[in-house]
């Protein structure tokens, strides 16, 4: 990798695999240290596998701004559980109430810039986070830069972030030529998905049309039907097909089981619209420690 530009010191929170690390390298700018609050140890083991400099330092609730150096980007995407529609509904009451971790380290830290994604949730929910973060949020759809339909909220004050251009990515074009046996649907999940429900087969619930779009990846992808599972194919996504879908290189998650790739990729980021907002702190008026070669030499 060649980086044209470097950052001194970046914070992730609720880490997972380093999709903010992974977004970071895609732009060609370089970190000197990366600082990852993360608990989940398969997520750990794949962000050391990708970067064996990622400096893990525990638990968000550990974490203390006056133990780190001066930080120039925050950034983390807090649990969502409690704001989705698939969740349980409880909001700022259950686990997406570590949101104000991420405010109190943001407050401790104070760094340039910073950055939180979540899902869309209750306008109520979305008001709190806007009236405490300051900044309106900035919707962006994963399916302008992927095959996969997934609508999420980024709020940050790097300046000037616009929609990315669509580029017209389906499903078929991100498929993998062959799958092991085992991707392939049952008799048994067939006539599962099958079955009505409310009147609809399982299938129009759970659609992955190959010229279209995925249904969003979620955590719950290792459990089976009816999740990721594609009609015309009579199979289910594999993990590689999964990577591409959140524009994660190929193979990037490998080292751990199946289960494990397919809850993280569905919990993660899709890079590549992480790296489209972090790209205009190349432009921000306020300057980041962002410092091309040339400047590094004279320093």
């Amino acid at each position: 990798m060649k980086y044209d530009l470097e950052i001194d010191n970046v914070l992730s929170l609720f880490d997972g695999m380093s999709c903010g690390q992974l977004a970071l390298d895609t732009l060609g700018i370089k970190v000197n240290k990366y600082f990852a609050s993360e608990i989940d140890p398969h997520a750990m083991q794949i962000a050391k596998k990708n970067y064996p400099n990622t400096k893990h330092i525990g638990s968000v609730l550990d974490v203390r701004g006056s133990d780190l150096p001066r930080i120039d980007l925050l950034i983390g995407g807090s649990p969502c559980q409690s704001f989705s529609n698939a969740g349980d509904g409880s909001g700022m009451e259950g686990k997406s109430k570590l949101f104000w971790e991420f405010v109190r380290v943001l407050k401790e830290t104070k760094p340039t810039y910073f950055l939180l994604e979540n899902v869309k949730m209750k306008k109520e929910w979305e008001k709190i986070i806007t009236d405490t973060l300051g900044v309106e949020p900035i919707a962006i759809n994963s399916r302008l830069l992927t095959a996969q339909n997934r609508p999420r909220l980024y709020w940050t004050n790097i300046p000037n972030v616009v929609q990315p251009i669509d580029r017209g990515i389906v499903l078929k074009d991100i498929l993998e030529d062959e799958v092991e046996e085992k991707f392939y649907l049952s008799d048994k999940a067939i006539d599962y998905m099958s079955r009505l429900r409310n009147g609809k087969p399982r299938w129009q619930y759970h659609t992955n049309p190959l010229d279209g779009k995925s249904a969003c990846l979620t955590a719950n992808m290792y459990k089976g039907v009816p999740y990721g599972v594609i009609k015309e194919l009579k199979r289910r996504l594999s993990p590689v097909e999964c990577e591409r879908l959140q524009s994660v290189p190929d193979n990037y998650t490998e080292g751990v089981s199946n289960t494990q790739r397919f809850k993280m990729l569905g919990n993660g980021w899709t890079i590549d619209v992480i790296a489209h907002i972090l790209n205009e702190m190349r432009y921000a008026d306020e300057p980041i420690k962002l410092k091309t070669t040339k400047q590094l030499e004279l320093i």
